[in-house]
């Protein structure tokens, strides 16, 4: 039976197979030319059509000799029959591989729907429609849901929202985070509003990385964007988190022409004695923010106004999941990275996951298909149960977004 390469295959079905072929990065099953056809392919795209299907399990597992494999074919198996392989053969789990070989270890949770702004590029000045509360994660679902994912290989969790810092248990979130084994970072976006008063209990309580959203430097254009007031409770935001030795402390800024284009030097500068990573984000459509291409100013543009000013701007090693093209001007404390989504996407290397306030799995940010997880929990069911939805929704992740599309929420889920 034949098979299109790009299909991935997720773990082993057996175990009399030559393990020293196998890759880390992709499982091939060997199987002897004369084999019988084990599988059958379900093309529709319910759950369990989406699966292959083991039609003869009593055939597959019998022996096959290492010295008769005759051709090699690269499987889908079955969701409902992947397993974590031993580390030394595969080290990240099969249900957060997707097809095209990308392993998701970055969740990203959003505590609430909720924000104490309005900003401009975000969502409408009136707000937008709340999902009531009691169909959001509580506690203990936000908790299970983390757990899982850690248990499968996730090595990141950032809280987001919303404004996350605003949902009254983030303490205890955190904390219980922390106990996770083989988490290695806990990450929060915030606006900042509430910075200053919950920092020492946020780093006591286990918080790693923090991201702060500062879109302009001048308080009555602050005021303008978000639609509140606020600015300096920010600034004084940023420099509690650098006192107590976040470093670097990152800033989001979203670039929009004719608003904010013009202080892309001063925010620069900002990173000369500053341990700050100043992030410019390309203006992307969203729900309720009236996008218009206009409005964008690409990377390349940003890049080479800065270096009119600091010819001797310097890009640094970009890592394999990094989302952020980042430089440095040579001296200067902190840096500078580009977040460049519309003018060239990095799906090719995305490795985020995200679930929404009320308890869905958003596979790309820019996807329209979101499935609840919240459902499946109340239910009652399995965690093997909620992994085959969870690796049915991964295996289903396309290459990459189609350009323009919009998200549900604002960019900070």
């Amino acid at each position: 039976m034949a098979f299109h390469g790009s299909k991935c295959c997720r773990f082993i079905v057996g175990r009399h197979y030559d393990v020293k072929a196998l890759s880390t990065q992709r499982v091939k099953l060997f199987v002897p030319s004369s084999t019988p056809k084990l599988l059958r392919w379900y093309s529709s795209a319910t759950q369990e059509e989406n699966e292959l299907e083991l039609v003869s399990l009593a055939n597959s597992s019998a022996a096959v000799p290492a010295t008769k494999i005759g051709t090699t074919q690269e499987l889908a198996v079955p969701v409902g029959q992947r397993q974590r392989l031993n580390e030394e053969v595969l080290p990240f789990s099969a249900f957060l591989t997707d097809n095209f070989g990308r392993q998701h270890s970055y969740l990203r949770i959003s505590l609430t729907e909720k924000c104490n702004l309005r900003c401009q590029y975000c969502m409408p000045e009136e707000g937008v429609k709340l999902t009531p509360r009691a169909q959001l994660l509580s506690t203990s679902e936000v908790l299970t849901v983390a757990q899982l994912f850690v248990r499968e290989g996730v090595e990141k969790i950032r809280l987001t929202g919303g404004e996350p810092l605003i949902r009254p248990d983030v303490l205890d979130i955190i904390t219980e985070l922390r106990k996770l084994e083989g988490l290695k970072t806990i990450a929060v976006t915030t606006n900042g509003m509430n910075l200053v008063r919950l920092l020492p209990k946020l780093k006591e309580a286990g918080l790693d990385l923090l991201n702060i959203s500062l879109d302009t430097l001048v308080p009555a254009k602050f005021e303008f964007i978000v639609r509140r007031k606020g600015f300096h409770k920010v600034m004084e935001g940023i420099d509690k988190a650098i006192e107590m030795g976040y470093n670097p402390v990152k800033v989001n800024c979203v670039v929009m022409r004719g608003l904010n284009e013009d202080e892309l030097l001063d925010f620069v500068a900002l990173t000369e004695k500053k341990p700050l990573e100043v992030r410019f984000i390309e203006y992307m459509p969203f729900d309720g923010n009236k996008w218009n291409f206009k409005k964008m100013v690409s990377y390349q543009e940003m890049l080479d106004r800065i270096r009119q000013q600091w010819p001797s701007l310097e890009q640094l090693p970009l890592g394999k999941t990094d989302t952020a093209k980042t430089f440095k001007v040579p001296g200067f404390q902190g840096q500078v990275g580009f977040i460049t989504s519309m003018s060239d996407q990095f799906c090719g290397s995305c490795n985020r996951l995200r679930i929404t306030a009320d308890g869905n799995l958003k596979v790309c940010l820019f996807g329209n298909t979101e499935v609840s997880l919240r459902d499946v929990l109340r239910s009652g069911a399995s965690d093997q149960k909620l992994l085959d939805i969870i690796g049915a929704a991964v295996g289903r992740k396309k290459k990459q977004h189609a350009d323009r599309l919009k998200c549900r929420m604002g960019p900070r889920i």
